[in-house]
């Protein structure tokens, strides 16, 4: 059996807050283990593990530089 993670050992090991885990949570973002209803809520590694990939995005390339700006022209008079 997995070794079973309590919400404030989960959230620091993902480096988020306990709110932001209980809202994953709460969302089904993360699936967690609870023994019994209104019971203590703990997290396996593999299902942090899984939370992440989720929440993990490609970067997009940075676009190369076109010339277009989005400011408007300036006149030849400097004031």
């Amino acid at each position: 059996m997995e070794k079973l993670l309590t919400r404030k050992e989960a959230a620091r090991l993902l480096g988020i807050s306990i709110a932001t885990l209980d809202a994953a949570r709460a969302n089904g973002q993360v699936s967690f283990v609870q023994y019994c209803e209104n019971g203590s809520v703990y997290f396996t590694e593999l299902s942090l593990q899984e939370y992440v990939a989720r929440s993990t995005h490609r970067a997009k390339p940075r676009e190369i530089n076109t010339g277009t700006t989005f400011r408007n022209p300036r006149n030849g008079v400097r004031r």
